[in-house]
């Protein structure tokens, strides 16, 4: 098997090489299907897929910046193969999740999501809160925002901080949101 991407030492974890090579010959496939032909793999497939830790695995580094083009390219891809009239039964589905989120983003700081127990570690709400009001003023006013903003975004623990699942699947959807229309 070819080295893909850079491996790790071997005595630290990357991801599993064989998982990630499978992976990426199922969205060669998909990509280069013919219009019309089943497609194994979406973009959104791409954005949530995940991989089992492996010593001297490849770099995860490297295998997520790869995803990311590749998860571009597919989007790309998906709204240029649409119909005129699916296009737009698309773009109608997508102006819904975007005012799902403007609904989710429109509730008080420090309330949006559920928080875990004060026990747990969950996102540290002022910094989801940050991110979250630029993903407001990008839905409301068109500010600037990009996929790397969204995709990098990093949160430190907080006890009793918001649930990291819900923020997660709320930037899932940004990301979508923001490949629709770019």
């Amino acid at each position: 098997m070819s080295a893909t991407f850079p491996k790790t030492r071997r005595s630290r974890f990357g991801y599993d090489i064989e998982q990630v090579e499978d992976f990426l010959e199922d969205a060669r496939r998909a990509y280069t299907a013919e219009r019309g032909e089943y497609s194994a793999v979406s973009a959104e497939d791409i954005r949530r897929v995940a991989f089992a830790m492996q010593k001297g695995g490849y770099s995860t580094e490297h295998v997520d910046a790869a995803l990311e083009r590749l998860e571009d390219a597919f989007a790309m891809r998906e709204r240029e193969r649409l119909s005129p009239g699916t296009s737009q039964t698309v773009l109608a589905q997508k102006r819904e999740l975007a005012q799902e989120v403007v609904n989710r983003l429109a509730r008080p700081r420090g309330d949006r999501f559920a928080r875990v127990n004060l026990l747990a570690d969950g996102y540290r709400r002022s910094e989801v809160d940050a991110l979250c009001d630029r993903i407001s003023d990008y839905l409301l006013t068109g500010a600037p925002l990009n996929l790397v903003d969204v995709r990098t975004a990093a949160f430190r623990p907080q006890r009793g901080g918001y649930r990291e699942a819900q923020v997660d699947s709320l930037l899932d959807a940004v990301i979508d949101i923001i490949q629709s229309v770019d």
